[in-house]
């Protein structure tokens, strides 16, 4: 769901579309570009599709796979999913998310270098997203934010 279905929603339930403000939160981590950095990211950051997929696991249980509530493709990737050990939740390596492949990792995260963070939250705005956060719960906290602080936040607030 977009930021422009979220609003829509809030007219339709009689609430002001302009007071809703739209949030989305999820890893980041910037490289130099290089295929081995992509990869080591994409571990880094793997943890967060396994949590993403607890969520659609629930919903599918609750709603049903073909409910058209979640996209097909998220219902796909978690028919791989093996049990979980929430004692791993939202750790980098963590062992139980084994099930998520790299195209779900690249979905839900921002990965790559300053360019690719930039494009990736410009589409978010055109969604009607509000505000971003940022998880940096990998081995690169600092670089990720030094980068955020020095080209992506400038750019963006221009």
């Amino acid at each position: 769901m977009d930021g422009q279905a979220v609003r829509r929603a809030a007219e339709e339930a009689g609430r002001d579309p302009a007071s809703v403000t739209v949030c989305v939160a999820a890893p980041a981590y910037v490289t130099d570009g290089s295929a081995e950095q992509l990869a080591h990211a994409r571990e880094q950051c793997r943890w967060f599709g396994g949590m993403v997929g607890n969520h659609v696991a629930d919903l599918v249980s609750r709603y049903g796979e073909h409910s058209g509530l979640v996209p097909d493709a998220l219902t796909d990737y978690i028919k791989e999913r093996q049990g979980y050990d929430y004692s791993h939740h939202g750790r980098a390596g963590n062992p139980d998310t084994a099930f998520v492949p790299d195209e779900i990792v690249d979905r839900f995260c921002l990965i790559g270098p300053v360019h690719a963070h930039l494009e990736k939250l410009d589409h978010l705005r055109s969604l009607g997203v509000d505000q971003f956060a940022i998880y940096a719960m990998h081995d690169a906290v600092e670089p990720t934010i030094d980068a955020y602080g020095k080209h992506i936040i400038p750019t963006l607030a221009d």
